[in-house]
């Protein structure tokens, strides 16, 4: 892939010079070989184009996961947890059947251990998180959750004996001082909603190491489809023998479960897909973050929760946490390292 500073060093160009088009460059200049450069500008021109797409598509994922843990707070009220998680998810797998059709013949064993594994921890992950949901705000929901970043490098190093680097370990002392902040009050208890959606933290952070493992060599959108499988039939079971069916559901509850199938789970999937295709990884990690900063925004302004000095405090040192583990500040030190090269 050409550079700017490669184009310009190759071809003797003056990046001090008036900024010219591409076509006005080749008008300017008649070398022999200028349609190679007009081709790399070109190039770089689209690339950063399709850049701006991948943020924007990164930047509107994180922000609809963010107003979903409101809607599902809201769809609660009517619906329980098992059942809403159930319609969620088979219609998920049902959106993505189209796309993984042809690709159902290449399946095996493997393929539907993967799936069922992945699937398993998921769908505790969503228990747990829906359930801790039902006892606490959206807020603290959102920022709780986002542990899993922190969580996940020290289940890496129980399975493949990697240890945490500094990076991991700062993260997780800020961390934990986010969540004393966060759900310790003055008799030192942790409420049942904060306690439930913590634990569902280490399952999602267990999900990422399990689905590590079985993705390495398989189609991703088939493992996808088929632990959407496993979570939709573990959630009807579980609804079927613990819960009450639902006996009134509004409208509103019923486009907010198709909002929440189709826009937050099949529809931000592609969204991630496509965002971090086209953005480099330290920077999706650090859009994708938002999604606790966009719940706990969505919550004060829909939910009206209420943000003490203590409990913002608290979000915030849970940001900078999962910041510093998702992210290890490589965005920083690589705009320090283009600053030196300049």
């Amino acid at each position: 892939m050409l550079t700017v500073d490669d184009i310009s060093v190759k071809k003797g160009i003056n990046t001090d010079e008036e900024v010219l088009s591409p076509r006005q460059f080749m008008r300017k200049n008649n070398a022999d070989d200028v349609q190679t450069i007009y081709n790399g500008l070109e190039h770089i021109m689209t690339g950063k184009k399709m850049g701006n797409l991948g943020r924007l598509a990164l930047f509107s994922a994180a922000l609809l996961w963010g107003v979903s843990f409101v809607m599902m707070k809201n769809i609660l009220d009517n619906i329980p947890p098992l059942y809403i998680l159930t319609f969620r998810f088979i219609g998920a797998a049902l959106i993505l059947l189209p796309f993984c059709a042809k690709r159902l013949k290449g399946i095996d064993k493997s393929y539907l251990k993967g799936g069922m594994i992945m699937g398993a921890a998921l769908f505790l992950a969503y228990v747990f998180q829906t359930y801790g949901l039902r006892y606490t705000t959206p807020g603290k929901n959102a920022f709780l959750t986002s542990i899993y970043c922190v969580i996940t490098p020290f289940l890496y190093w129980a399975y493949i004996k990697k240890r945490p680097d500094k990076y991991n370990w700062a993260a997780a002392f800020i961390c934990i001082i986010g969540i004393g902040l966060i759900t310790f009050y003055g008799d030192m208890r942790i409420a049942l909603g904060d306690g439930l959606t913590l634990i569902c933290g280490f399952f999602f952070a267990l999900h990422i190491v399990v689905s590590a493992r079985f993705i390495k060599g398989r189609d991703p959108m088939v493992l996808t489809m088929l632990q959407f499988i496993t979570v939709a039939v573990l959630t009807f079971i579980g609804a079927a023998l613990f819960e009450t069916a639902p006996s009134v559901i509004t409208s509103t509850d019923i486009w907010s479960v198709v909002f929440l199938t189709v826009v937050c789970t099949a529809g931000c999937l592609l969204l991630q897909a496509f965002g971090q295709k086209y953005t480099p990884p330290s920077q999706s990690a650090v859009i994708l973050t938002l999604e606790s900063v966009f719940g706990a925004l969505a919550s004060v302004l829909l939910f009206h929760e209420i943000l003490t000095p203590r409990l913002t405090l608290g979000f915030a040192l849970t940001f900078i946490a999962v910041v510093i583990s998702e992210t290890k500040f490589g965005f920083i030190r690589r705009k320090r390292n283009i600053s030196l090269q300049k």
